[in-house]
């Protein structure tokens, strides 16, 4: 990490000016939409806290130790903490970070906020972002601790979602669903891009939306845009020459050397198998047209919807169900992972 820090050092940087131009920044989608590289985009444009991971503190840490403003609940949750990868990233000192949360944490955003300007005084800069997918779910709760917060939520294709998913093994369907992952994937992609975007168009200006695919193909005009949103100087050049992270790895726009190219756009047409495309895009087809995607003609799925939308309800429902006792009642905690050994 000091190596990077140095490097981005080494680069002019004009900074933005304005009330926007400190504002933390949130990077937030559906898992495999491209948050990490839009994230270590920004790292690599300079001025913002280096910290290459997922801090997972609003979807894990907070929803596990409960009330943050207890002392005994501050203690069990830096314990774990100092175990975890999330602390080892920070190349912070133990005891001045207790300090500092003892005295001032009173919930999850305290403790965040806390982490990260400490992280920005070692490392010289001023500004700080953050990009666990799954903090899409809880943007009330982010401003609601953290009122100058800027989200962006990055949204990529469900098809090509639901392939880098089910390849991950990220997605469990119920038993009797277990050859149909693909459509249990794009389920869940639907269903939390649709929450984020609910979310999001109550922040009225402080959300913003951008398209992964318009990142990787027209990544100029897209990060000018971003850039606006945030009052950050992202310039192309410069982020391809600092290349934290994904910036450096093969894709279609910043990694112009290799033999053949790699493209991470559309990659469904040669990958998902036709049976299960004309499933997917039944249960899925409204919400990819929304967000401007196009599907096979109607008249390309001859399934039996009722059955499908009976899935579908299924599965919203569990999903909405166990986000709703995660966030709002005490059994919160035995739904998320109790070992930080993995995150």
């Amino acid at each position: 990490m000091g190596a990077e820090i140095a490097k981005i050092a080494s680069t002019k940087l004009i900074p933005g000016q304005g009330p926007r131009s400190k504002s933390p920044v949130f990077v937030l989608g559906c898992g495999r939409s491209g948050t990490t590289l839009l994230y270590h985009m920004l790292l690599s444009s300079g001025n913002f806290v280096v910290y290459r991971g997922e801090s997972n503190v609003i979807n894990l840490l907070e929803p596990r130790f409960g009330d943050l403003s207890k002392t005994r609940n501050k203690e069990r949750l830096l314990h774990a903490w100092y175990q975890s990868r999330l602390y080892t990233l920070t190349g912070l000192d133990r005891e001045q970070i207790k300090e500092k949360v003892m005295a001032e944490c009173r919930n999850g955003g305290d403790f965040l906020r806390i982490v990260m300007e400490m992280m920005g005084q070692q490392q010289g800069v001023q500004r700080w972002a953050e990009c666990t997918p799954e903090h899409l779910l809880y943007l009330e709760r982010i401003k609601e601790t953290i009122p100058d917060a800027l989200i962006i939520h990055i949204i990529r294709d469900g098809r090509d979602v639901a392939l880098s998913l089910e390849k991950g093994g990220w997605i469990r369907p119920f038993g009797w669903h277990q050859t149909q992952r693909l459509m249990v994937a794009g389920l869940y992609w639907e269903w939390i891009v649709s929450k984020g975007r609910e979310s999001g168009r109550k922040l009225g200006e402080d959300y913003y939306e951008v398209h992964f695919e318009d990142l990787v193909l027209e990544p100029r005009e897209t990060l000018a845009r971003l850039g606006n949103f945030i009052n950050h100087d992202l310039d192309y050049d410069r982020i391809r020459r600092v290349g934290i992270g994904s910036v450096s790895e093969p894709n279609t726009s910043f990694r112009s050397h290799t033999a053949e190219a790699f493209n991470p756009v559309g990659r469904w047409r040669d990958k998902f198998p036709p049976g299960e495309l004309r499933t997917f895009e039944c249960v899925t087809r409204k919400t990819l047209e929304v967000l401007g995607y196009s599907t096979a003609p109607k008249d390309w799925h001859p399934i039996e919807t009722s059955k499908l939308k009976s899935i579908r309800m299924l599965y919203r429902t569990c999903f909405n169900s166990k986000l709703w006792v995660k966030a709002n009642t005490p059994l919160g905690r035995f739904l998320v992972t109790k070992n930080l050994q993995w995150v």
